[in-house]
């Protein structure tokens, strides 16, 4: 019992591998965190960093994050409470989907990679179909 894991030493734990910012820095995507949930549409490329507890074969419990990096190509529910994303994406030349709750407390955040332009609000036809979508243009005010 004395190898329990209490929340304040998993986050204690987890802020030194938060000081190492100069790997993100190095990344050349610009990626922006989503704090508002009415600001998640179709069409955007995300990542979702999701905790996930583990069990060790020893039995400690350790958790980490997990990034599923994706378009989403579906939005549903109108309140916060209920709202859901699908995210889609290819991997190993398949097709995953998972659906996430927005309120789900196991999500750490939610990062915009890119947008894409679409003009529709469900995108269920990128399934069938090796369509890609262009990148939206960004205007910049001079």
């Amino acid at each position: 019992m004395a190898d329990e894991i209490k929340p304040a030493d998993v986050q204690a734990a987890a802020e030194p591998a938060t000081e190492v910012a100069p790997v993100e820095a190095a990344a050349p995507a610009v990626v922006e965190e989503i704090k508002d949930v009415r600001a998640i549409v179709p069409g955007m490329v995300v990542r979702v960093h999701q905790k996930i507890k583990e069990t060790t074969p020893k039995g400690d419990e350790r958790e980490r994050i997990q990034i599923f990096e994706g378009t989403i190509i579906a939005k549903k529910g109108q309140d916060a409470a209920s709202a859901t994303i699908t995210v889609r994406k290819i991997a190993s030349g398949v097709g995953v989907e998972r659906i996430f709750p927005l309120k789900l407390p196991t999500i750490a955040k939610i990062e915009v990679v890119k947008e894409l332009r679409v003009r529709r609000a469900k995108l269920y036809f990128l399934r069938d179909t090796k369509k890609k979508l262009k990148e939206k243009k960004t205007r910049t005010k001079a």
